[in-house]
């Protein structure tokens, strides 16, 4: 729904990405991971949002969960009744942090009827048949990549995995998260030439370099800035990978 880096672009919302699946009895499953500026907008022009069973946040900078407020108005006033109180998971501020966005008058006021839970290491949550495993990554503020493990839709009775590396520099975090991955869905919000700060984001050459690490059959590259040179991106984790290398477009969808 959104793939631009840092806020929400021209050509694109912030961060968000819906993941779907069918369980065996054929009903859809749909987490979001990450709601970023102005992907609640996104949401609503492909799927009514209380058709969500999951929202899982990697971090609280805006671009990755700004549009968390929408939502939660949705839920709460949209016309026919509140929505049934949606799972949505993230670092252990997420609420408070929602209602300081939400009601900065008054910082304790619940943030949404939602129902909240918190990433712990290595912890899987399921989501109908797919499991989403966070994992902790390098970012200046606490921030989880994700394993999401569950059923092919390209191949009958196959598993699939896809990993999300989220905001973070390279660390043991993101290699669990790309170790062996069907679809690997990665930041490269730094250009080689002029970005050198550490801890924060990766370049293309260090996305390429986890990549190849972690033998990941397809690459997604996306939070690029919409000031950045995506092609100089591009060609930088192609010169440290050698599979096939896409960049996220927004209404982009990938089947596994």
């Amino acid at each position: 729904m959104g793939c631009t880096g840092s806020l929400a672009g021209p050509r694109s919302p912030a961060s968000s990405y819906l993941v779907q699946t069918r369980d065996k009895a054929g009903r859809l499953w749909t987490a979001s991971l990450d709601m970023g500026s102005g992907a609640f907008g996104a949401l609503q022009a492909v799927m009514p949002p209380e058709a969500l069973d999951f929202v899982g946040i990697s971090h609280l900078h805006p671009d990755h969960c700004a549009d968390l407020t929408g939502l939660a108005v949705y839920a709460k006033y949209r016309p026919g009744g509140a929505m049934a109180s949606l799972p949505v998971y993230g670092p252990q501020d997420t609420p408070h942090h929602l209602a300081e966005l939400q009601y900065s008058h008054d910082p304790d006021s619940e943030g949404g009827d939602f129902n909240y839970g918190v990433w712990s290491q290595g912890v899987g949550i399921p989501v109908g048949p797919m499991t989403i495993t966070p994992y902790r990554v390098l970012h200046p503020v606490e921030a989880w990549g994700f394993r999401l493990d569950g059923p092919s839709d390209s191949v009958p009775g196959r598993q699939v995995t896809m990993g999300y590396s989220g905001d973070t520099d390279t660390c043991d975090g993101l290699t669990e998260v790309a170790a062996g991955t069907d679809l690997l869905l990665i930041e490269a919000a730094f250009e080689q030439d002029r970005d050198v700060a550490r801890g924060v984001h990766l370049t293309g050459e260090r996305a390429g370099q986890v990549a190849r690490a972690g033998r990941a059959k397809r690459v997604v590259v996306t939070h690029v800035p919409p000031w950045n040179r995506a092609a100089l991106t591009l060609s930088a984790v192609a010169s440290k990978y050698s599979g096939p290398i896409y960049l996220a477009k927004r209404w982009a969808s990938y089947v596994i």
